[in-house]
């Protein structure tokens, strides 16, 4: 599988930038796993309308969308998207393998989330939870979630 993990906003944690790399070490074995970082844009320091915010998260995802190559499938991370365990997003993967998907591109958002131009691009919505957390840790997890459906889809042992 090749995927793209692209995020807004930079690893700044010396820990969460160690996990991330160990799982995209581990997943190297299954196939072409990257990641890219476009930068967050500052919120105003006296506070921001629903306006304001709209067009930050607007020029974000511009910059997002111009990674995103047109034959990409996209999953944008969403608290409101669709919630699949470890054995199904293995499946999901499989299946969009099997179906020629070359690319999948793992869209995860800054802290005022993605503009309506990406979610209007991405061909779903998957959640790891109705909770809300730190990017940096959202990205740990959905790559320890991509290693676990890899080694769940290669007939693979891993820990429950």
């Amino acid at each position: 599988m090749s995927a793209l993990i692209l995020c807004v906003g930079k690893m700044k944690e010396k820990a969460y930038r160690q996990m991330a790399d160990e799982y995209l070490k581990r997943l190297s074995r299954y196939g072409k796993y990257e990641e890219a970082e476009i930068p967050d844009l500052p919120e105003p320091a006296g506070g921001s309308s629903e306006a304001l915010e709209e067009q930050i998260k607007t020029k974000e995802g511009e910059a997002i969308l111009s990674k995103i190559r047109p034959g990409d499938r996209v999953i944008a991370m969403t608290i409101g998207g669709k919630r699949r365990s470890s054995e199904e997003l293995a499946k999901h993967l499989e299946e969009m393998k099997v179906a020629g998907v070359s690319r999948t591109v793992f869209v995860i958002g800054g802290s005022l989330g993605l503009g309506k131009n990406v979610l209007e691009r991405a061909d779903e919505e998957l959640s790891m939870s109705p909770m809300t957390f730190p990017h940096q840790l959202a990205r740990v997890m959905l790559l320890e979630q991509l290693y676990r459906a890899e080694k769940i889809n290669a007939g693979e042992r891993y820990h429950k």
